[in-house]
């Protein structure tokens, strides 16, 4: 796998984030380059860290922007994660984990978190409602 740097969708997906407000987008899905670079904008309840599932990627890195409040992250290393909950999901490219997480990461509003796909990552974990951004950039092998 390229770097980050050497990966001109995630640059392509960094220049977007640049130039646009996405905190100001209703939920939805918006297409940077069809197929390589969309941002899904959510608005959705947080939940516990118990019960939380990890999830990872073969062939997109995620990076996940809250905008109206704190988000926390379960993390584990993919490699660590021994509880696959089913198959690898092909067609929406991921795969659930029942591991609990080795770390939990808590961001404030608009901090940009990138999850590669070797690490595992339960998101969405706090209270209240929360309006986000996950932005879906291609890996470059």
């Amino acid at each position: 796998m390229a770097s980050l740097k050497d990966n001109k969708y995630y640059l392509k997906a960094l220049e977007f984030i640049k130039a646009n407000d996405l905190a100001s987008f209703t939920p939805g899905k918006y297409v940077v380059d069809e197929g390589n670079v969309w941002v899904n904008v959510v608005d959705t309840d947080l939940h516990p860290a118990e019960g939380a599932l990890m999830e990872a990627h073969n062939d997109f890195i995620d990076i996940h922007i809250p905008f109206n409040c704190s988000e926390s992250y379960g993390v584990k290393g993919r490699s660590s994660c021994r509880m696959p909950k089913g198959e690898f999901n092909t067609a929406d490219d991921f795969i659930l984990y029942d591991d609990k997480p080795d770390a939990v990461l808590t961001r404030t509003a608009g901090t940009q978190t990138v999850f590669e796909p070797d690490m595992a990552h339960a998101p969405l974990i706090g209270t209240g409602h929360i309006h986000k951004a996950i932005v879906k950039i291609r890996v470059v092998k």
